[in-house]
């Protein structure tokens, strides 16, 4: 397994690192930016982030938050503390965290537990993996003292960055009633000051520590060093030591990698009782003592050295414990985390394989297509739209296998809530209806009036009873001079694609021929204003549908013979495509988390609907250009709907005609929305029509077995 390192480097206080290390410049956004932007284009299977409040820039280390939600790849996230009582902000921070992470490890049970309490976080995505700590024999102490010059000593020890709440004042109150009975201890006091601590206050903590020794008449009982340590020479310290001290003043630690060490090396440990000390030091492993007390610690110190048999019998059930916490069983488990996060291969049924419809017809009653479910339950409390129910008119326009008659009633109860959606007064479609049939709205918005066009001219195009056609080309010609105000860029993409529909069945339409004139010149002029030489499209945002856009202008350039606007279509259109593929080769599609940033895009959440785009939009290029690259592209769209997306989660199942609502930073959103189901269900049926006359391109077999079962 390859691993690339990014680490968190303050310029103030810079490290060396190797030369394959990355660093990212904790306290400057645009690092955090590009270290995302760097990790997506490797392609990585996961990202492990090990997070602590401290380390990360801004209030409490929220500038983790943007990078996190730049990540395409699935998150694993190491959580060393976790707070019993955190502030608001950093509870925010710990939440927005839980919601991208699609594994999360803790090293404790009592964070597990807080994890699933207070914040709701399923126990599936949850493991405790214990602190790592080196492998190394036991009861070596002598030799080790030796080597420092201990001959004869018992040893005390406490090591780590030295930094008030970590009790050392208690500990070196309890010296002199250690030293009374026992005058050939010394305790051992190492590793230099916290670096946050001597920019606040230089030595100051180790000056009234070193005041307080000398005061109670043991400072030749103490050794102190003030510096870091390589882990080699660490650790040859702490095994020259009987009894480690750990009187932290906080309870709230949930994880001590000190603690650790010196419970695999085979130490004694005499410590306070917080959480992670409380977990590995049960069954007799150490000694728990009371918070703030020297007394205690005294106590405990002395009866371990009064009964060396005891003393050795701790310390051998310590370095029997430390076996499960090596560094070798700790990679094996962190091993099958990272790859439980993995997205695994996607299978891809034949294209050939026509969905089922018992999912849009659950969906529907006798009013139309409901907007929402809950899992896979249709909610009523949502109502109906007139997107929904334009899509489902258009797919009963081109849907295969169902009897006549019943294609027909549905037909005409999606047809007869397009119908009534029209509000002649205002020269406007409603959207909204509640279950109860009343409407929520006068007039809805822009989008769904551009999509009601297209319904239509598809319809007059592609419905399979003439009477259906007639039908929808009168509306059509009642209500599109009546819209020709609209302005916003997808609805006029969404009215051109009607319009050019009525086109290909009859060239000479003067409502239709205006439609698309307008609209391409429209579109022309927004790619004028808002492409610059990185950012090839209409507007500085990326919204939803993007590939409707170039779509629009492709179809109008083909229905008017505007070879210009078929070349600006087919440009914008590769560019958005490419922007919507991962470096593994995979659909991953504009984030709704992307709207309203400018020239920039999230990729989370992610909607079956822009895939269908993708997949329709490769088919009208195609048409125009005959080119590989939309066939491949339109197939790379269709095998996210069955795995072959950043986090590996099937969407779509071909016996129910069902689709989930999309994929979230932890995996699918399990809800089955009206848009998903006709999304997949429409993405079908334009991907079989390609597959007749597309090239194999990089999808092989797939589109092959498919032009020879359809044509």
């Amino acid at each position: 397994m390859a691993v690339d390192v990014y680490a968190l480097d303050d310029p103030a206080q810079p490290l060396d690192y190797a030369d394959a290390v990355q660093r990212i410049d904790c306290n400057d956004p645009d690092a955090y930016a590009r270290a995302a932007r760097e990790i997506n284009e490797a392609g990585v299977d996961a990202v492990w982030v090990q997070h602590e409040y401290g380390i990360f820039g801004g209030a409490d280390g929220e500038m983790v938050l943007d990078f996190v939600d730049r990540l395409a790849a699935p998150l694993v996230l190491t959580l060393h503390t976790v707070l019993t009582d955190p502030s608001e902000h950093q509870r925010e921070i710990l939440r927005h965290l839980i919601a991208r992470a699609s594994r999360i490890m803790v090293m404790s049970q009592y964070s597990r537990e807080l994890l699933e309490r207070d914040y709701d976080v399923p126990g599936r995505v949850l493991e405790v993996i214990e602190h790592g700590a080196p492998d190394r024999p036991f009861g070596r102490q002598e030799e080790f003292k030796e080597s420092l010059g201990l001959e004869g000593r018992k040893v005390l020890m406490t090591f780590g960055l030295l930094s008030r709440g970590k009790g050392l004042e208690n500990a070196i109150g309890a010296l002199p009633g250690i030293v009374a009975r026992h005058p050939e201890v010394i305790y051992r006091i190492v590793g230099a000051t916290h670096p946050n601590l001597v920019a606040y206050e230089g030595e100051a903590y180790r000056e009234e520590l070193q005041a307080l020794a000398e005061e109670l008449g043991v400072s030749a009982h103490i050794a102190w060093e003030n510096r870091f340590l390589d882990t080699g020479e660490l650790l040859d310290q702490l095994e020259a030591c009987d009894i480690y001290l750990t009187p932290y003043l906080g309870m709230q630690q949930s994880t001590s990698g000190t603690l650790s060490y010196a419970v695999a090396l085979g130490k004694a440990v005499v410590s306070t009782p917080y959480v992670h000390a409380r977990e590995l030091l049960g069954e007799d492993i150490g000694r728990l003592i009371e918070p703030g007390s020297s007394e205690a610690i005294a106590e405990a110190v002395n009866a371990l050295f009064d009964q060396p048999a005891e003393l050795a019998a701790m310390q051998r059930r310590a370095w029997a414990r430390g076996r499960e916490m090596i560094w070798p069983r700790f990679a094996d488990a962190s091993m099958r985390l990272v790859d439980r996060a993995r997205a695994p291969e996607p299978s891809l049924p034949p294209i050939t394989a026509t969905p089922g419809l018992a999912a849009v017809l659950a969906m529907s009653d006798a009013t139309g297509m409901l907007q929402h479910s809950v899992g896979v339950v249709p909610d009523r409390r949502h109502g109906y739209c007139l997107d929904d129910n334009a899509r489902a008119l258009m797919l009963m326009n081109v849907a295969r296998g169902l009897p006549v008659a019943e294609r027909m009633k549905w037909s005409l109860v999606y047809a007869a809530f397009v119908q009534s959606a029209w509000n002649p007064d205002l020269g406007r479609f409603r959207n909204f209806m509640r279950f109860d049939r009343d409407w929520c709205e006068d007039e809805g918005s822009e989008d769904s009036n551009g999509r009601a066009i297209w319904a239509l001219g598809q319809t007059y195009e592609r419905a399979p009873d003439q009477s259906l056609s007639d039908w929808a080309f009168q509306l059509f010609e009642e209500v599109l001079p009546r819209l020709s105000s609209i302005e916003a860029p997808r609805a006029r993409a969404f009215a051109m694609l009607g319009a050019c529909a009525v086109l290909r069945r009859d060239p000479g339409n003067a409502i239709a021929l205006d439609c698309v004139a307008e609209g391409g010149d429209f579109l022309m002029r927004l790619l004028g204003d808002g492409r610059r030489p990185d950012w090839a499209w209409f507007e500085a945002v990326l919204g939803y549908d993007n590939p409707r856009l170039p779509q629009a202008l492709i179809e109008a350039g083909l229905a008017l013979g505007h070879e210009a606007w078929i070349g600006a279509g087919l440009e914008t259109l590769e560019w958005i495509c490419r922007q919507q593929v991962s470096a593994r080769g995979q659909f991953r599609p504009i984030g709704s988390e992307s709207f309203g940033k400018p020239h920039g895009y999230l990729p989370f959440d992610q909607q079956p609907l822009e895939a269908q785009a993708a997949i329709e939009a490769a088919c009208s290029a195609w048409t125009a250009s005959h080119g590989a690259f939309w066939a491949e592209h339109a197939l790379t769209a269709w095998r996210w709907f069955f795995g072959g997306n950043d986090r590996g989660v099937v969407l779509a199942d071909i016996a129910t005609g069902r689709c989930r609502d999309g994929v979230t930073p932890r995996g699918v959103n399990s809800n089955c929305g009206a848009e998903s189901i006709l999304a997949f269900q429409l993405s079908h049926y334009a991907l079989a029509e390609l597959a007749v006359s597309a090239p194999l391109g990089r999808g092989g077999g797939l589109l092959e077995s498919a032009r020879e079962r359809l044509v």
